[in-house]
């Protein structure tokens, strides 16, 4: 290799030392989700960003989705796939299918993966931490009454279990499952339990790793990433337009976090090799950064 590479690769190292130093012991949740958790390339890249951060001495506590997994499991059991709004319908059947996959399917590669690369991690289930309230609303154009069955909003989070791995050391691996008043579990939108958690840590940075770059002003331009979005602004871009379909629920997630005292959120693609570092540990970034104004 050509001593100007060594060199290169050296101050590559040296412009991640201060954000190495700034973020030793800080808490960082990680949301992992989109096709990327379906690619073992994109997902092993994802993990392995994780395992750096807790090396460097980040405390990284990962959620997980795993939306196509279940899709194939209730597929498999013959249970029909709904969803209203963009989430999934799930009934008394499809809970105990959810419960499996997202258990002893999902969470258990994510944390076999992350211990291939010597990171202390384990499983916690959601329904140890977020307590929930079923999740109802109406269609906006019949004003009919929705139900999604056993999916439920986050209404409260115990920080203990996570607190008490994060003190052992142990990267704590969360599947979005919590339980509500009448003990029953029930299914979580991922995104809504990473932010609730991320809130309830006071987390200095939230991190959102999809099959998306990040905030786009045109949908269909690659090249109109916004880097950098004030949680003032961000109404203005409902309005026009910019932020719509699932990308609403994703964005105003953010803003919440951002007001609840989350130092910064990020929303970075997955598919491409060690986004999580490059926007974490460098002066640019390569996805979306939410800040408070």
């Amino acid at each position: 290799m050509p001593l100007t590479e060594y060199i290169a690769k050296a101050e590559t190292l040296i412009e991640a030392l201060p954000y190495i130093q700034s973020f030793r012991d800080a808490t960082v949740v990680v949301k992992v989700g989109g096709s990327a958790m379906e690619n073992r390339t994109q997902m092993r890249s994802i993990l392995h960003d994780i395992a750096f951060m807790w090396t460097v001495g980040m405390r990284p506590v990962v959620v997980h989705g795993g939306g196509k997994a279940i899709s194939r499991g209730m597929a498999k059991a013959g249970v029909a796939t709904e969803f209203v709004q963009g989430l999934r319908v799930t009934c008394a059947e499809s809970i105990k299918i959810v419960e499996q996959v997202i258990k002893h399917e999902v969470n258990a590669d994510i944390v076999a993966s992350l211990r291939e690369f010597d990171t202390r991690a384990e499983p916690l289930y959601g329904e140890r931490i977020f307590h929930v309230h079923r999740k109802q609303g109406q269609d906006p154009v019949t004003g009919a009454r929705l139900d999604w069955g056993f999916v439920g909003e986050p209404a409260a989070c115990d920080t203990g279990p996570v607190l008490e791995m994060q003190h052992r050391g142990i990267v704590p691996v969360i599947c979005p499952l919590g339980t509500g008043d009448d003990e029953q579990l029930y299914n979580i939108n991922a995104d809504n339990a990473a932010a609730a958690l991320a809130k309830a840590l006071r987390a200095r940075k939230l991190a959102f790793v999809s099959d998306v770059p990040g905030l786009l002003r045109d949908p269909s331009d690659p090249m109109s990433l916004i880097a950098t979005l004030k949680v003032d602004d961000a109404p203005g871009l409902v309005r026009e337009g910019v932020v719509g379909g699932g990308m609403l629920p994703k964005i105003q997630s953010c803003v919440d976090a951002i007001r609840a005292g989350v130092g910064k959120v990020h929303m970075v693609d997955g598919r491409m090799a060690h986004s999580l570092l490059l926007e974490i540990f460098t002066r640019t970034g390569v996805g979306t950064e939410i800040i408070g104004s």
